[in-house]
């Protein structure tokens, strides 16, 4: 079995999803085969069905991870006792940076999760309602106190924020000259002005 680089002292499941990642990337969802992802995690087949059903399975880990991460700290953001407009701002910035800072993960789901099941990519979507309706209730506090304003519907302000951070994967490169604290402020700012009374 050719060894792995994916880090043999990984658990299995991490080492699993570490080389799907990879992969996905590297050639896309459907080109990649279980058979490649087990040898470049240096497991057997038996191995990957014991911790996912099947490479849908992979797919939704990869992505539920990061929404995951984003949505303890949108909630530890929301619920903090800083002023609404600085709670958005944050909020606005750090899924931006977890974005770029898992932007494998997030390419690789943009571009693949209309080859989820059914039933997996109604999951999806009821996971990344959450976030968004967790967003949005900045935004509607804000709007309700008169810190923002309301001419723009908060739906319509959220949809315009993670347009921006659904098409990173498109143009960010981690050479280019904008780090990713640079480009969360700049679309946070922008967020932030588009949003002013």
């Amino acid at each position: 079995m050719p060894r792995t680089t994916d880090g043999d002292t990984l658990p299995v499941p991490q080492r699993l999803l570490a080389a799907a990642t990879r992969l996905f990337a590297e050639q896309g969802y459907d080109r990649t085969s279980v058979q490649e992802i087990v040898e470049a995690a240096g497991v057997t087949k038996g191995a990957l069905y014991h911790y996912f059903g099947s490479k849908d399975d992979l797919l939704h880990e990869v992505y539920a991870r990061l929404l995951r991460l984003q949505q303890e700290r949108l909630d530890a953001v929301a619920v903090s006792d800083e002023p609404v407009e600085t709670r958005l701002r944050n909020a606005a910035a750090d899924v931006v940076v977890t974005t770029i800072d898992n932007l494998d993960d997030a390419s690789i789901f943009f571009r693949s999760m209309h080859q989820l099941s059914p039933e997996k990519n109604k999951q999806v979507r009821a996971e990344r309602r959450r976030y968004h309706e967790r967003f949005r209730a900045l935004v509607e506090e804000g709007q309700r106190s008169g810190v923002f304003s309301d001419a723009t519907p908060a739906d319509l302000v959220v949809d315009y924020h993670f347009g921006s951070v659904h098409h990173l994967s498109t143009w960010y490169r981690p050479d280019g000259p904008l780090t990713p604290r640079e480009v969360a402020d700049h679309l946070a700012d922008l967020l932030l002005r588009a949003l002013r009374p």
